[in-house]
C-alpha cells in the first residue's frame, strides 16, 4: 500500500485511529474518550439583505477526553503528502480555543506533540506512531504541571450532571466550568466569570455548583439573582436536579434545612429591618455564594448587598456577568479579581451561538437641530414653555413633542409591516410616562391588530401590574401576544426573549454596561422559530457606543434612511410585504426605572412637526469601524481580498475541478449571490456577478452563454444520445445554473432521465471519468 495515494480519511482510518484506540494502540476508549470530526462551533450566521446562511463551523479531527466533559488533547490529521507537523498550527489554534493542554499532528507516519503545559525543557517532540500517550499518562503530566494534589484531582474530575438526554455543555461552557472547579479545588475563593448574554450563564453555574456539591467540597450554596422570574426559571429548569435539597427564600422567612438556596437581591437589600434577614444565617453557613448579574451592585462598595457578600466572606464567591463594570467608583475586578474566563459577544457571534444584528439609524430633525419655543408659547395644557434651546437630552424628560412620538411609532410600524407584524419587539423609552405615550401611539399606528387583540401592544414597566403579568407570555416563543412591549428599564436585563426580532432605542444610553444588557435581549438564536438575527432601530444615536473600545460585537449592517426612505434597508424589502412581581432594580445605586427620583416639570407640545432628516447606509468592517458601502461595495471588497485581480480569479475558476466550490467558498465569506442576482436582474450566474461587481466587466446571462456554446458546435465529436445529454445539460445550466450541472443528481430529473439511469447515461460517454471530462469541457466552453 502506497501511503501517498491515500486520502486524509484513509490515513485516519488505517493509521491514526488504530494508534490511539486500536487493540495495539494507546488505550483510549473509542466510545467514551474519542470524538472524531468533533464540531465545537456552529458557524457564524451571515446576513446579507434577506438571505441568511451559516459560515463554516470549526471541527477538530480528533478530540480526546480523560473523562466525559474533560477534554485533554486535540489531534489534527493530514494526508501522507504532508509533513508530520503540517497540522500543528491548526491543532494549536483549536487547543487554545478549547483550553486543552496537548496538541498533536500526524500524517500517518508519526505524531508531533506540543505540550502547552510545559514552561521549560521539551515543548515539542516527535513520537513514533505506536507510542501515542495513554489517557493516564497525559492526565498525570497535566496534574504534575498544574501542581494538583490527589484531593484536588478528586474535585477537579467530579462528574458532570447527566440527565441521559445526551445534552452536553458547549465548548466555552466547558472551559468556564472546568477552570472554575479546578481553581476552587486549589483554594481560590473569589472568581469572576464573564459570559455574554445568551451564552448560558445559569446552566454553566448549575454544572459548577453540581460538581462541587457532589464532590462534598461545597455543601451549602446561596445563588443570588435579580429578578423573580429568573429565580423561578432557575428552580424549575437548570437547577431542577437539586430537587428537594433546594429552596427559594420567600416571604422573608428562612428554613435552614436545605442545601441550595435561591434568593432575590431584593430579599436581602430592602429596608434596614429587612436587610437583617441574611443575619438569620451564621456568617459561615454558606460554603459557596454565586452572584448572577454581579455588575448590578456587588462591585460597589456602598451597595446594600455588598454587605451580604462581606457577611459571608468566608464562603467561596463566584460573580457571573455579561458586562463587568469598571469605573472609578465601581469595580468587579477589585472585588472578584481578574476574570478566570471571558466569552464575549464578539466570540459568540463569530462561533454562531449568538445572533448578529443589523442597525437602522433614524435621525429626526428636532433631535439633530434642537427646538426653541416662540416667545410666549404655551404647551397643550396652557403652561408657558421656558424659553431655551431644547435638544435630545430634553425630549420625553423636560419636553414632550407628541408628533415626535407619533413619528417613531410610525417608523416602527412601517418596519414591521415590511418584515413581519408579529415579530416580538421591545421599545426602550426614556421613562414610564414615555412608555405609556409610546404604547398609545403604537396602538393608533396599528388599529387593526390592536382591535383584534388588546395585548398586541403593551406597556411592561415596574409600576404596571397588568403589563408585568404578561412578561412571561412576551418571552414565551409559543405565545403570540404581547407582540410589542414598551418599557423603560424593567426589561433591560434578565429577560430571555429568544424570539425578539426588533429592539427599538428611543432613549439616551450613556452606560456601556446598560447598552450591552439591552443589546443582549435580542442575541439569542432560536432556529425552530426562524430567529437567526435581529434588528436594532436607533432614534437616539445610542449605537454610537459601537465605536467604544469597550464594545465587543459587530453589527452586520448600519442603515440610516432618509426622509422619504422606508425603514427597511432596500435589499431587505420583500417583493410583497409579507410573572414579574418585584420592583425593578436600579442599574446603579439610587436610580429607579423612571430615571428621575424627582422628575422635572414636563411640557407637552402637540403642534410641532417632526420629520426624518438622515440618510446613510453603513456597515462595520472586520476591524469594527463604520464604513459607508452598499451590498455591491461589500462584495467587491470581499472578492478582491481573496483575488488580487481579474486574472487571479479567472485562473482559479479555470483550474477548479468543481467550479461551484469557488462559489461556495465566497459564500462562506459573506458574498450572497442570490441578493446580488436580485439586484442585477434574473439570469446571471455567480461567475458573471463576480466579474461585473468586483471587476467592472459587463455580464452575460446564463442563456446568452448557453447560446454562444451552441453556436460553436462544441458537441460535434459526440453522437446520438451523448450529444443530446450535453444539449440537455446546457439547457439546465441556462435555467438553473452551475450547481445543478455539476451534480450527478441532475441525471435523475427530466429531461435527462429519459436517456436512461445515471449509470446508463455515464456509460454513453465510456464511463464516469469520460463523462466528468465532457462536463468539464462544457464548463470551459461556457466561460470561455
Amino acid at each position: 500500500m502506497n501511503k501517498k495515494n491515500l486520502t486524509e480519511t484513509d490515513i485516519r482510518t488505517k493509521f491514526i485511529t488504530p494508534a490511539i484506540c486500536g487493540p495495539k494502540g494507546a488505550g483510549w476508549d473509542l466510545m467514551t474518550q474519542v470524538r472524531e470530526e468533533a464540531y465545537f462551533t456552529k458557524g457564524r450566521v451571515i446576513v446579507r439583505g434577506k438571505t441568511v446562511q451559516r459560515g463554516e463551523a470549526k471541527k477538530a479531527d480528533y478530540l480526546l477526553y480523560y473523562k466525559p466533559n474533560l477534554p485533554i488533547a486535540v489531534v489534527e490529521a493530514k494526508d501522507n503528502n504532508h509533513a508530520v507537523g503540517a497540522g500543528m498550527q491548526q491543532a494549536l489554534e483549536y487547543a487554545e480555543i478549547l483550553d486543552v493542554p496537548f496538541a498533536y499532528s500526524s500524517n500517518g507516519d508519526a505524531f508531533l506533540e506540543h505540550d502547552r503545559t510545559a514552561t521549560g525543557g521539551t515543548v515539542t517532540r516527535e513520537i513514533p506512531l505506536d507510542r501515542f500517550p495513554s489517557p493516564e499518562e497525559l492526565w498525570s503530566r497535566y496534574c504534575k504541571a498544574k501542581g494538583l494534589t490527589p484531593k484536588q484531582v478528586e474535585v477537579a474530575t467530579q462528574n458532570y450532571y447527566d440527565d441521559g438526554s445526551q445534552k452536553s455543555p458547549r465548548y466555552y461552557q466547558l472551559v468556564a466550568i472546568n477552570r472554575t472547579v479546578e481553581a476552587i479545588a486549589k483554594g481560590v475563593n473569589r472568581i469572576l466569570l464573564v459570559m455574554a448574554t445568551g451564552t448560558g450563564k445559569t446552566y454553566t453555574a448549575f454544572q459548577i455548583i453540581w460538581r462541587l456539591w457532589k464532590a462534598g467540597t461545597k455543601k451549602r450554596i446561596l445563588f443570588l439573582v435579580d429578578r423573580n422570574i429568573l429565580a423561578d426559571q432557575t428552580k424549575t429548569n437548570d437547577f431542577k436536579p437539586f430537587g428537594k435539597a433546594m429552596t427559594k427564600i420567600t416571604n422573608r422567612t428562612v428554613d435552614k434545612a436545605f442545601e441550595v438556596y435561591l434568593c432575590l437581591y431584593q430579599a436581602v437589600t430592602g429596608t434596614e429591618e429587612d436587610r437583617n434577614i441574611y443575619k438569620q444565617f451564621s456568617p459561615d453557613f454558606f460554603d459557596l455564594v454565586v452572584v448572577d448579574e454581579c455588575h448590578r451592585g456587588s462591585a460597589a462598595d456602598d451597595a446594600a448587598w455588598r454587605q451580604v457578600l462581606e457577611y459571608f466572606s468566608s464562603a467561596t464567591q463566584i460573580g457571573l456577568t455579561a458586562t463587568p463594570k469598571e469605573t472609578k467608583e465601581v469595580s468587579n475586578i477589585e472585588y472578584f479579581g481578574e476574570p478566570i474566563y471571558t466569552y464575549s459577544l464578539r466570540q459568540g457571534i463569530a462561533d454562531g451561538f449568538l445572533a448578529p444584528y443589523k442597525v437602522i439609524r433614524i435621525g429626526l430633525d428636532k433631535d439633530l437641530d434642537g427646538w426653541r419655543p416662540e416667545e410666549g408659547q404655551t404647551d397643550k395644557y396652557g403652561e408657558l414653555i421656558e424659553d431655551r434651546e431644547y435638544n435630545d437630552r430634553d425630549f420625553d424628560r423636560n419636553l414632550v413633542l407628541e408628533k415626535r412620538t407619533e413619528l417613531v411609532a410610525e417608523k416602527i410600524t412601517e418596519f414591521l409591516k415590511a418584515t413581519n407584524r408579529f415579530d416580538k419587539t421591545i421599545v426602550f423609552c426614556e421613562n414610564i410616562d414615555h412608555a405609556e405615550r409610546m404604547r398609545q401611539a403604537l396602538v393608533n399606528a396599528n388599529p387593526d391588530l390592536a382591535a383584534a387583540n388588546n395585548k398586541y401592544v403593551m406597556r411592561i414597566t415596574g409600576d404596571n401590574h397588568e403589563g408585568k403579568a404578561q412578561l412571561d407570555n412576551f418571552i414565551d416563543p409559543e405565545e403570540p401576544y404581547p407582540v410589542i412591549a414598551c418599557t423603560s428599564r424593567l426589561m433591560s436585563t434578565g429577560v430571555d426573549a429568544q424570539t425578539c426580532h426588533l429592539i427599538v432605542l428611543d432613549r439616551r444610553i450613556n452606560s456601556m454596561t446598560e447598552f450591552k444588557q439591552i443589546i443582549g435581549r435580542g442575541t439569542r438564536i432560536n432556529e425552530d422559530y426562524g430567529k437567526f438575527f435581529f434588528t436594532i432601530m436607533d432614534f437616539r444615536r445610542a449605537t454610537a457606543l459601537f465605536a467604544d473600545p469597550a464594545f465587543d460585537g459587530d453589527p452586520v449592517q448600519v442603515y440610516e434612511p432618509g426622509p422619504n426612505d422606508p425603514p427597511v434597508p432596500p435589499e431587505d424589502q420583500p417583493a410583497t410585504p409579507p410573572n414579574e412581581t418585584d420592583p425593578p432594580l436600579a442599574p446603579w445605586p439610587g436610580v429607579g426605572e423612571d430615571d428621575d427620583p424627582d422628575p422635572p416639570k414636563r411640557y407637552v407640545v402637540n403642534d410641532v412637526p417632526v420629520s426624518v432628516a438622515v440618510q446613510r447606509v453603513q456597515y462595520l468592517d472586520e476591524h469594527g469601524k463604520l464604513i459607508t458601502e452598499s451590498l455591491d461595495d461589500y462584495t467587491r471588497r470581499t472578492v478582491r481580498k481573496q483575488f488580487a485581480s481579474l486574472d487571479d480569479f479567472l485562473n482559479t475558476w479555470t483550474r477548479a475541478g468543481r467550479k461551484h466550490a469557488v462559489v461556495e467558498e465566497l459564500a462562506k465569506q459573506g458574498v450572497f449571490f442570490d441578493e446580488l442576482a436580485e439586484q442585477a436582474g434574473a439570469g446571471f450566474d455567480p461567475f458573471d456577478l463576480v466579474c461585473h461587481v468586483a471587476f467592472d466587466r459587463p455580464p452575460l446571462t446564463r442563456r446568452e452563454r448557453a447560446d454562444n456554446v451552441k453556436k460553436r458546435d462544441l458537441f460535434g465529436k459526440y453522437e446520438g444520445k451523448a450529444r443530446a445529454v450535453l444539449d440537455a445539460l446546457l439547457d439546465k445550466y441556462a435555467d438553473s445554473g452551475l450547481a445543478s450541472m455539476e451534480s450527478l443528481e441532475i441525471l435523475k430529473v427530466d429531461p435527462l432521465r429519459t436517456f436512461g439511469t445515471p449509470i446508463e447515461i455515464v456509460n454513453l460517454f465510456g464511463g464516469k471519468p469520460a463523462y466528468l471530462a465532457a462536463v468539464h469541457e462544457l464548463e470551459t466552453a461556457i466561460y470561455q
